[in-house]
């Protein structure tokens, strides 16, 4: 881009000036008045200042003028041929103006997608509700968007419809998917006090009763907290399974190996925020020894912290998650989002402290009938109709679909593909 400034006595002549150095197509960003007549900046792209300067200079991409060697060893142009360098001044007009313009730019897209959030609140007041609802529930605003982008237009069942979605992108895992029943190594992971050891005894409890205690082994790389091997030992003791602490990957391996007979072996592993360095070398113990893991969610975070976590801890042996602390959430939408937008595979659910009872297998319906259940009375986090053109238009672009259209090129982030969001009783997926 290429912003000059032309003074001229009159108007005429500066847009005269204007077309002779910057082309017909130069467009004009202000004018005034001043002193020596009329002050004009104008703006040509790239590609017509790199012809003028070619043509002046005779340089373009493949040299069309001959070349001198100069005395002193340099090359230089023929005689005649000036090299200007662009002033200091001129760059830093150039740059404040083109930051001034992006603001600009932003800003009024941001006014545009409110007004159309505005407008669809007034033309479907019925969608919008159930939107502003989603957003209540813990719903991120970008798959708050995609479904109600796709929502069939006058559909008085919305809050149906967007339970047979969700729960068609929910991935849960069968009968034939259980740890328990398929028996192998898992290694429970997940953030500081998301329920791990806990989750460890009542996964171990069921494998007891169905297998017995001498084809249940439970492992713990937790040498940090204080009492850590013991509560396990407590929880070992009482079901009569043998608990054994590794340090590091070599002590997990040669455990392993002699554990090999065991039907069920879990490993509980050392609480740490999933910002810790220490995630990353953990990563690497469980890779070198195969060990498959079940990454626990915390109902009761948010949608950020969440996210973060995933990001943090997901990799290709991370089979699946397991949602904690049920009991506690007040609401479900944040955990539930981040399951389908990473395709995470959800093996249990806990709701309580007791063991083995407070441990169920996923239940969908169970779990969107409480994500979407209206709250019993409002908080000061709880999302008001009259809020919802300004957050959505801070989040992204308009609404599309059966909203408003969207601007050309603009795009929703955060897309994931939601399937069977389409008419009753076709197979649609569509890409979001």
């Amino acid at each position: 881009m290429n912003i000059r400034k032309f003074v001229a006595p009159t108007a005429r002549q500066a847009l005269k000036d204007i077309r002779n150095e910057l082309g017909d197509d130069a467009v004009i960003l202000s004018n005034r008045n001043v002193v020596e007549g009329v002050e004009i900046i104008a703006l040509a792209n790239d590609e017509q200042l790199s012809g003028i300067r070619n043509q002046e200079s005779g340089v373009g991409r493949v040299p069309t003028r001959p070349l001198r060697q100069a005395q002193d060893g340099h090359v230089g142009l023929k005689p005649g041929l000036p090299a200007t360098a662009p002033q200091p001044s001129i760059l830093d007009s150039e740059s404040s103006i083109l930051v001034e313009m992006k603001s600009m730019h932003s800003m009024l897209r941001q006014q545009l997608a409110a007004l159309s959030w505005s407008d669809v609140q007034q033309r479907d007041p019925q969608r919008a509700a159930l939107l502003c609802r989603i957003l209540n529930s813990g719903f991120s605003a970008s798959l708050a968007r995609q479904l109600l982008d796709k929502m069939p237009a006058g559909n008085a069942h919305g809050e149906s419809w967007v339970k047979r979605v969700l729960k068609r992108n929910l991935q849960v895992a069968g009968a034939a998917d259980d740890i328990v029943v398929k028996g192998g190594v898992y290694a429970l992971i997940g953030p500081t006090g998301v329920g791990k050891t806990t989750t460890t005894a009542k996964l171990a409890a069921r494998a007891v009763v169905r297998y017995g205690a001498d084809k249940v082994a439970l492992l713990t790389t937790d040498s940090y907290r204080i009492g850590a091997y013991e509560q396990l030992k407590i929880y070992g003791k009482i079901l009569g399974v043998a608990v054994h602490a590794v340090k590091d990957t070599d002590d997990l391996r040669l455990t392993l190996s002699a554990l090999r007979h065991k039907h069920l072996v879990l490993v509980d592993t050392v609480g740490m925020g999933q910002r810790d360095e220490r995630v990353g070398d953990q990563k690497k113990m469980f890779d070198a020894t195969g060990v498959e893991r079940l990454l626990l969610l915390n109902a009761t975070s948010g949608g950020d912290t969440l996210e973060d976590a995933v990001r943090m801890y997901h990799s290709k042996n991370v089979i699946g998650c397991v949602v904690t602390k049920l009991d506690e959430a007040a609401n479900l939408g944040a955990v539930l989002d981040v399951a389908v937008r990473h395709r995470l595979v959800l093996h249990y659910m806990a709701n309580g402290q007791r063991v083995p009872e407070d441990l169920h297998s996923i239940n969908p319906d169970y779990l969107l009938h409480r994500a979407l259940k209206p709250a019993e009375e409002k908080t000061p986090f709880t999302l008001n109709e009259l809020e919802l053109p300004a957050l959505m238009a801070a989040e992204g672009s308009p609404p599309g679909g059966n909203g408003v259209s969207r601007p050309p090129g603009s795009q929703v982030s955060g897309g994931v593909l939601l399937a069977g969001a389409g008419t009753p009783g076709r197979e649609v997926s569509y890409a979001l």
